[in-house]
């Protein structure tokens, strides 16, 4: 697969300014808008808004434009939250991300100008990468994880809901009264006693909650759970999860277990007269044994991926992480791995499928440089025609580390569809 990599961002200062969540998505005339999150005790002394995450630690997005097909770009705006992604609904282009509550904002002039900032909550705590965006029912889907309970002592992913949210696209989404959320349902939900499935090796280490584990020095992993959710529905009539009343989405989640080649996986009903209406509640998928399923094959499932579906070729593509090595010792790992031996980050791959279960190798998007520190990962994609774009969080020898990279790098797979087989 040919690599065109552009460079629309580079940090300023690798070492306090790192390069975070890329959003994406391309208007029917073809300008891309994209996001760049960047992150760090850097950005405090950037000019512009900015989020503080915690004790000298920022955040700041900004917003490039794109009419070339990505090979120049120029800036537009800065917005003071993370995590953001860019999506379109009715005339507007909104981007929602989060500064512990929900932020959103809009451009009505196609990314020329934006709007203020705007809450759509208060006094909560959110969290979500840049995943996917779905519509449906003349409505928009996507999903934000927010943390229902604050038990864990480490990284609390463990206690993040994935939480679906429904606007309809000619309303103004800048409006909480605009948007229906499902209920909640998080891993501490499923397993409240820590105890979980035997026989599946999960998790791959020890848990120790509300504590992290850790197998190696310095190498911790935190108790279980998932995060980083896309939307999708099964359109497939054959399909044992096809829903003939189009009230069923699945949510297709990271897995956070230690180990690779798993996702988790819920579904949100509708309970309105029709679809794209009523109240939304989550809850465990079934098989046609009556048994339930949490877990599912995923290519780079132990990383963030993003799913889209393409109407052209009936298919779910998936873009995501592989892992090569995740076997290896936690003490006899490189250096500069960062955390644990599943946290391989330099290799972007993609997959096709018609199902969400059995996926098709299609190739490589991209490999960072002989480095640790040089991933290629947390991407997003979109379609433009008969390519696929994609943005992906990235970083070369400079960078701080693989988490923490310093580039966000712009690719293309040309005739995509052509991967077909």
């Amino acid at each position: 697969m040919n690599d065109n990599e552009i460079i629309p961002a580079r940090s300023p200062d690798p070492a306090n300014v790192y390069c975070y969540t890329p959003g994406l998505c391309v208007l029917p005339d073809g300008r891309i808008i994209a996001l760049v999150d960047f992150g760090g005790p850097g950005v405090g002394k950037l000019p512009g808004d900015k989020y503080a995450a915690g004790k000298d630690f920022w955040h700041q997005g900004i917003v490039k434009i794109s009419d070339d097909h990505g090979k120049t770009w120029r800036e537009t705006g800065k917005f003071p939250f993370m995590h953001a992604r860019p999506f379109t609904a009715g005339k507007s282009i909104y981007i929602i991300g989060h500064a512990d509550d929900l932020m959103i904002m809009r451009s009505e002039d196609r990314g020329e100008t934006w709007g203020c900032p705007v809450k759509l909550t208060n006094g909560e705590f959110w969290h979500q990468s840049a995943c996917n965006v779905h519509y449906a029912n003349g409505a928009v889907y996507l999903v934000m994880e927010k943390r229902t309970s604050f038990g864990i002592k480490t990284w609390y992913i463990g206690e993040c809901s994935p939480i679906l949210m429904r606007g309809p696209v000619d309303s103004d989404l800048t409006k909480v009264r605009n948007w229906e959320l499902s209920s909640s349902f998080s891993m501490r939900d499923i397993f409240p006693d820590g105890k979980y499935p035997d026989y599946f090796g999960i998790p791959f280490f020890e848990e120790k909650y509300p504590h992290a584990s850790y197998p190696a020095p310095n190498r911790e992993c935190a108790p279980m759970g998932f995060l980083e959710t896309n939307v999708v529905q099964i359109l497939d009539r054959n399909h044992y999860w096809y829903d003939p009343a189009g009230k069923t989405f699945h949510l297709w989640m990271r897995a956070h277990t230690g180990g690779t080649g798993y996702a988790c996986i819920l579904k949100v009903r509708e309970h309105g007269d029709k679809p794209g209406t009523g109240k939304m509640t989550t809850s465990i998928e079934t098989v046609p044994s009556g048994g339930k399923i949490l877990f599912v094959p995923c290519p780079g499932g132990q990383m963030r991926f993003h799913v889209l579906y393409d109407e052209t070729s009936k298919l779910y593509w998936l873009l995501s992480t592989q892992a090569t090595d995740s076997m290896t010792r936690a003490e006899l790992l490189p250096s500069e791995r960062y955390n644990l031996p599943n946290n391989e980050r330099r290799r972007l791959q993609l997959h096709f499928s018609k199902n969400m279960i059995d996926w098709c190798f299609a190739g490589i998007v991209s490999i960072g440089p002989e480095s640790e520190k040089a991933s290629r990962h947390y991407a997003a994609m979109s379609i433009s025609g008969d390519d696929l774009l994609v943005l992906a969080r990235s970083g070369d020898k400079n960078a701080s580390s693989a988490h923490n990279g310093n580039l966000i790098t712009f690719h293309t797979v040309s005739d995509f569809r052509k991967l077909i087989y």
